[in-house]
């Protein structure tokens, strides 16, 4: 994960603040959700992002160390304040603690963790609004070559009347790769892959000349023991993004897998689980790109299916990206707008004695930044050549904190889930919910393919509206499953 910019501007503070504090518009949908849609909500993410983000690691921790269901607050998945819990539902720090030192002596320092949780953090703030040029380059990083997002002719046709954001750039326009609520705390010689997000959209599209606002908090987190590296922590994270207007847009809940990288590096977990990377056959590029084409053919007019049409077990067309490369991963990189130099400022919560704002989480050693050199040369804090993400392109640094070659990010991920089911959706319809837990990252040379299908119609939603509830996996060429994903779509009825 990279973490910002070299600009602090002190007044960024108030001035963001001031923008977050207008009043909501979310209400009125909120106001919809019955105990019994709220009840089947509460099912579909009860085991929480956290507890199935320590797939990602190669070992699934046992059960008295994934976070229980009474870690999980019990309207987590209903559109309500209720998705961003109250300090109560964290675990309590004599377990956390207990849970840090395993037998074999490898040790978490928690040290500077525990009195955060709970509690509002900080972070950084575009100072400029979403541009045509910023959906644009989103959507072209993301690989989803929806027309309504940048092609203008056809977008003006559309009901939009103009260009709009995918529902996917909500994290684009966020600082850390939406997870910088999950990774609070310093843990000395530590690193970070993501493990997870899930997402409450609320109908407010995101337009040019928009500028979403963060409200953050840190969760809570568990430690558990895995094959990867020893010790290690779970954490979690919520961020309600509003427009200018103090218009809901989105929630979103990122889980944070934080580890010591040296551990990991000794342990080459993944070292010993990959070969070299794939070299692709001309012909098996020809069935790649052809099975890329069908998709994009398979909804480019933006035709929404009906609620009373789909029925449970109706597949979703198949599709691929890939392979993946370090062009692929900088180009990502780029489309996140908080790692162009001097697009931010620092903002801290109002109210808090020692907010996590910009802190230093730890990095193990040659991921650090240059914070002061920054401020004059801010390539000093420009994450594809320092920093915590340099192992994204990158195989050398990449080995060092136990992922053996060059790998993608976690957020683009999540981002591929919302923009492939959106596709499917059509310019009528919305996704409404997604819980995606990571399993894998997308290694250099891969491929990844999307399948999914309905698993259920819920007439009486927590939203108020019908839902078509479906299941999305992503997996790889050898069909080792990266993400499995969990959705809620609304679609017209």
């Amino acid at each position: 994960m990279s973490t910002g910019n070299s600009a602090t501007p002190r007044k960024a503070a108030g001035t963001g603040a001031a923008a977050r504090k207008t009043a909501g518009t979310g209400a009125a949908a909120r106001k919809t959700a019955s105990k019994a849609a709220a009840a089947r909500a509460e099912a579909a993410t009860e085991s929480g992002a956290a507890a199935e983000a320590a797939v990602a690691t190669g070992a699934v921790p046992s059960k008295a160390a994934v976070p229980s269901k009474a870690a999980v607050p019990s309207k987590a998945a209903v559109p309500s304040k209720a998705a961003v819990p109250s300090k109560a539902a964290a675990p309590r720090k004599a377990a956390r603690r207990a849970a840090s030192t395993p037998p074999g002596g490898v040790e978490l320092d928690l040290s500077d963790v525990d009195h955060r949780v709970g509690k509002p953090v900080g972070g950084g703030q575009l100072w400029d609004p979403c541009s045509t040029s910023d959906i644009r380059r989103w959507v072209m990083a993301m690989d989803y070559p929806n027309p309504l997002h940048w092609d203008h002719e056809f977008a003006r046709e559309s009901r939009y009347g103009g260009l709009v954001a995918p529902q996917s750039i909500a994290v684009a326009l966020d600082y850390g790769h939406g997870a910088q609520p999950a990774c609070v705390g310093h843990i000395p010689g530590s690193h970070l892959i993501f493990g997870g997000e899930e997402w409450w959209f609320y109908g407010a599209p995101v337009r040019p000349g928009d500028t979403l606002f963060q409200e953050r908090r840190f969760h809570d987190y568990k430690v558990a023991e895995t094959k990867f590296a020893g010790p290690t922590m779970f954490s979690r994270g919520d961020t309600t993004h509003r427009n200018q207007h103090g218009t809901l847009v989105a929630r979103e809940r990122s889980t944070a897998i934080r580890y010591l990288a040296e551990e990991a590096n000794k342990r080459g977990m993944y070292e010993n689980q990959l070969g070299e990377v794939k070299r692709w056959t001309a012909a098996e590029l020809t069935e790649v790109e052809q099975l890329r084409h069908e998709w994009i053919l398979s909804n480019r007019l933006g035709v929404s299916p009906h609620f009373d049409e789909v029925k449970v077990g109706d597949k979703l067309p198949r599709r691929v990206i890939g392979p993946h490369s370090i062009a692929t991963f900088t180009t990502e990189y780029r489309a996140f707008l908080f790692n162009i130099w001097g697009t931010f400022g620092w903002v801290a919560p109002p109210g808090i004695a020692d907010p996590w704002i910009n802190q230093d989480p730890g990095w193990t050693e040659g991921f650090e930044f240059d914070e002061e050199g920054a401020k004059i040369d801010p390539r000093k804090r420009d994450g594809l050549y320092v920093g915590p993400s340099r192992g994204h392109i990158d195989g050398d640094r990449a080995g060092e904190v136990g992922m053996a070659r060059a790998y993608g990010y976690g957020a683009t991920m999540g981002a591929w889930c919302t923009d492939y089911l959106a596709y499917w959706a059509g310019n009528d319809g919305l996704v409404r919910h997604t819980r995606a837990d990571f399993r894998l990252p997308a290694f250099e040379g891969d491929v990844t393919y999307f399948d999914a299908e309905i698993v259920d119609k819920i007439t009486d939603s927590a939203w108020g509206v019908p839902l078509v509830q479906v299941k999305l996996k992503l997996t790889d060429q050898n069909s080792g499953t990266l993400v499995s994903c969990l959705a809620e779509i609304e679609l017209p009825h």
